[in-house]
C-alpha cells in the first residue's frame, strides 16, 4: 500500500518473505540475513574514519566513503537506531547501495557508539538534532551542497526533528530526508515497548545500554552512579534515572515531550520520505496518520507487513546492488530521484 507518491515513482509493491511469517520474525531477520554484495567488505576497509565536534568536549565517530570527486556528487548522512552502530547491517546495506549509485556516505555514530565512549562524557538521546545539524553544517562549509540524511528507528525521529529546525531557520542546508520506522512520539513508543509481547526487545536494550553505563562510571564516576542499576527494570526507568539527567532534561516524561519529532515535523520544507509498516510492534502506525504530518514535504509509503526495520522482499530486486532489503532500496532510490528533480531545475 502507498499513501502517496509525490517525490517517488513507481514503486514496487512490498511482498514479505514467506519465511518470515508475522512482525516479530521481520524485525528480528535483518541482523542475521546474509549480504551477497562482494565490495560491501571493501567498502568498510576503505572508510575514512572522521571524528566531528558537535559540542564542547563532545565528538562523534564517523565513517565515511567518498567518491572520486565527493563535491560533485551527492552525499547521505546515515543514523543508525537505539544502541545500533555504523556496523549495524542496515547501515552497511544502505551504503553499499548509495555508495554503488554515485553517493558519498557519512556513517554516523551516535555518541558512545560504535566504540567512541571516550569521545563524550554524555549518554545519546533521541533528541540530539543538534549533533546532526552540526556535521550538515560542516559538510556545507566544506563545499557540499546536495545532502540526504536517512535514520532508522530512534535515528529516524533525530533525522526528522533536525529536518523541521532546519525547516524553521529558513532555506535548508538539506536536500530531502528519509525515515525508516521513526519513533516519532518517543512516549507513545516506549509505551508500546512495554508490552509484555515486546519484553524481549526491551530487555535486550536494557542489557546492552546498562553495559554502557558501567562502562561510563569508570571514567566519570561522578556522573553515573551503577549503585542505581539494580532499580532499573525497565526503558522508562532506565530514561529517568540516567539519560534524561544527562540529557538535561530533568525526567523521562520530559525527555520524550521535548525531545519527539512529531512537535517540529510540521516545519520541515525539503522532500521527505517516511517507509513504516502496519505491523511493526515497536511503533503504533497511527502516528503516520498524525495531522502533522500531513504536509505538502512528506510523503508516507506504508506497507501492511514488514516490522521493525525489516522489510525483507520475497525476490530480490535488480541484483547485485539491490536486493531483498526493500527499505533499504527505497532509501536510496528516493535520493535518487529527489536529486535528479533537483538537478533538473537548476
Amino acid at each position: 500500500m502507498v499513501i502517496s507518491r509525490r517525490f517517488t515513482g513507481k514503486v514496487p509493491d512490498f511482498v514479505p518473505h514467506p519465511l518470515l511469517p508475522g512482525p516479530h520474525l521481520m524485525t528480528v531477520a535483518p541482523a542475521f540475513w546474509p549480504r551477497l554484495n562482494p565490495r560491501l567488505r571493501a567498502l568498510r576497509k576503505d572508510a575514512e574514519q572522521r571524528l566531528f565536534d558537535v559540542a564542547p568536549d563532545v565528538r562523534v565517530l564517523a565513517q565515511c566513503q567518498w567518491q572520486a570527486e565527493p563535491l560533485k556528487a551527492p552525499t547521505l548522512l546515515i543514523v543508525h537506531g537505539l544502541e545500533g552502530s555504523s556496523e549495524s547491517t542496515y547501515v552497511l546495506g544502505i551504503t553499499m547501495k548509495a555508495f554503488e549509485h554515485g553517493m558519498n556516505v557519512v556513517r554516523m555514530n551516535l555518541r558512545n557508539c560504535g566504540g567512541s565512549m571516550h569521545l563524550t562524557p554524555t549518554l545519546y538521546n533521541g533528541g540530539l538534532s543538534a549533533d546532526v545539524i552540526c556535521i550538515i553544517n560542516e559538510l556545507h562549509i566544506e563545499g557540499f551542497r546536495n545532502v540526504f540524511i536517512v535514520g532508522y528507528s530512534l535515528g529516524g525521529n533525530i533525522v526528522m526533528k533536525a529536518a523541521g529546525e532546519l525547516g524553521r531557520q529558513g532555506p535548508s542546508l538539506l536536500a530531502g530526508v528519509v525515515a525508516v520506522s521513526p519513533s516519532l512520539d518517543l512516549n507513545r513508543c516506549v509505551q508500546a515497548l512495554e508490552q509484555p509481547s515486546n519484553r524481549m526487545y526491551e530487555l535486550w536494550f536494557l542489557k546492552t545500554l546498562k553495559k554502557k553505563i558501567r562502562e561510563k562510571a569508570k571514567t566519570h564516576p561522578s556522573l553515573y552512579d551503577v549503585k542505581l542499576l539494580p532499580t532499573v527494570n525497565s526503558m522508562r526507568t532506565f530514561d529517568d534515572t540516567f539519560t534524561a539527567p544527562a540529557g538535561g532534561y530533568g525526567t523521562a516524561d520530559n525527555y520524550y515531550r521535548k525531545a519527539s519529532a512529531i512537535n517540529v515535523a510540521h516545519d520541515i520544507r525539503v522532500p521527505t520520505l517516511i517507509i513504516a509498516s502496519e505491523d511493526d510492534p515497536l511503533i503504533p502506525f497511527e502516528l503516520f496518520q498524525s495531522a502533522v504530518l500531513k504536509s505538502d514535504h512528506i510523503e508516507l509509503l506504508a506497507t501492511k507487513y514488514g516490522g521493525h526495520g525489516g522489510f525483507i522482499h520475497e525476490v530480490p530486486e535488480r541484483p547485485p546492488v539491490f536486493d531483498s532489503f526493500w527499505a533499504e532500496n527505497r532509501v536510496v532510490e528516493f535520493c535518487q530521484e529527489v536529486a535528479a528533480l533537483q538537478k533538473s531545475d537548476v
